[in-house]
């Protein structure tokens, strides 16, 4: 876990205090939406009230890549920052936590993929500041960073890799409109879920993990369908931080191993492609995760479905929601089925070498993957539908 957590509403207001312990200028890594809601100036305001002087990269757009970092790099090398705030969804807070171990480590980032290079230095001090309630990057040791070159997403997971410091304000979310909100909502429960049946969960993580699904399951579609209620919001902020505590202490599985090849080669936002897998999968790996399964639907309740098995109440539970939030299937996000089809066996290929899969209860094979892909690329969300 990060250092420091604040929590709550407000509790941004803590960001020039917060930067004074560990530096002097901050560069804030951040997009250009971000600016424009005003949410940039606030922070350079409060850290200006506290003598911190600021930098910022503005140009983070969609999913994170390595020329997201080398540019931020350079702008840290030339204003001398010492200090770094990412400030927006899981795509600003990942490309800080690269920026933060090459400012003193040096190196591509891709270099420190799968225990090639560890980090030797200190990173710089990384505040994270989330404006959305999904990726919970903001207390993890993970950053996925995509390599333009092999159109590859980059899981790297070291502990230098978490921020110092996480400021988790649910005021900050009521910017999102209804299909982000959606889209990390489902991203933050996928994560709770998949910590929660992955081979490495453990008990401290099943706590988090449980508390995160209640937390997002009773709140998301109230946040979704009215997104000034602020008790949604906070339930839904708290929920994504417990989730990515979660699953940095374990693991995902193959949801997420499976999503990375699709956000990498067509562009589909990470938190949406989880959403459109994560029903399908947990079909897939049902069998194997009876148990857990079982204790996520006593949870849930009967309220979603009129299943009166657990098990089963919690696959067609997390289905109707997808339903109702009107996450789309691959073919409505608009990629072309025959494209896919000419890929589908790269994206096997990257899924199962980014090692996520081996910690589903049911590992699948490259063929196994394959025919997820192509079962989730019309998949519709309806008691009706099934896959292998």
């Amino acid at each position: 876990m990060p250092s420091a957590i604040f929590y709550g509403q407000g509790s941004f207001q803590k960001v020039g205090e917060e930067a004074g312990l560990r530096g002097n200028r901050a560069l804030i890594i951040t997009d250009k939406i971000m600016d424009s809601l005003g949410y940039v100036e606030q922070c350079r305001e409060n850290l200006s009230e506290h003598a911190i002087q600021s930098s910022v990269y503005l140009d983070i757009d969609s999913e994170p890549t390595d020329t997201y970092v080398e540019e931020s790099l350079q702008i840290f090398s030339n204003d001398q920052c010492d200090l770094i705030i990412s400030l927006g969804g899981g795509s600003c807070i990942d490309t800080a936590k690269a920026v933060s171990i090459l400012a003193s480590n040096g190196g591509y980032i891709g270099d420190y993929m799968g225990g090639k290079k560890n980090v030797t230095q200190d990173p710089i001090p990384h505040i994270a500041i989330p404006t959305t309630a999904g990726t919970g990057s903001e207390a993890t040791d993970v950053t996925v960073i995509t390599n333009t070159s092999t159109e590859v997403k980059m899981m790297i997971k070291q502990p230098a890799f978490m921020p110092e410091a996480a400021i988790v304000d649910p005021l900050l979310t009521r910017s999102s409109p209804k299909s982000v909100t959606a889209a990390t909502g489902v991203d933050a429960l996928s994560h709770a879920l998949e910590a929660y049946i992955s081979r490495k969960a453990h008990p401290m993580t099943d706590v988090l993990a449980l508390s995160a699904m209640e937390l997002i399951i009773k709140n998301i579609r109230q946040a979704y369908f009215h997104g000034d209620d602020l008790e949604a919001r906070e339930a839904m902020s708290l929920g994504a931080l417990q989730a990515g505590i979660a699953f940095s202490n374990s693991s995902v599985c193959l949801v997420h191993g499976m999503s990375r090849p699709i956000g990498a080669l067509f562009h589909v936002p990470h938190g949406l492609s989880n959403a459109m897998l994560l029903p399908a999968v947990l079909e897939f790996s049902q069998e194997n995760c009876q148990e857990q399964l079982t204790k996520i639907g006593e949870i849930v309740g009967k309220d979603d479905t009129a299943e009166t098995n657990p098990a089963i109440r919690t696959v067609e539970t997390v289905k109707k929601l997808c339903l109702d939030l009107d996450i789309p299937n691959l073919k409505e996000w608009g990629i072309e089925e025959e494209k896919f089809k000419q890929v589908t066996d790269k994206m096997a290929e990257d899924a199962l070498a980014s090692g996520s899969p081996g910690n589903n209860p049911r590992v699948p094979t490259k063929e196994e993957v394959k025919e997820l892909y192509q079962a989730c690329y019309d998949y519709r969300f309806t008691k009706n539908t099934t896959v292998i």
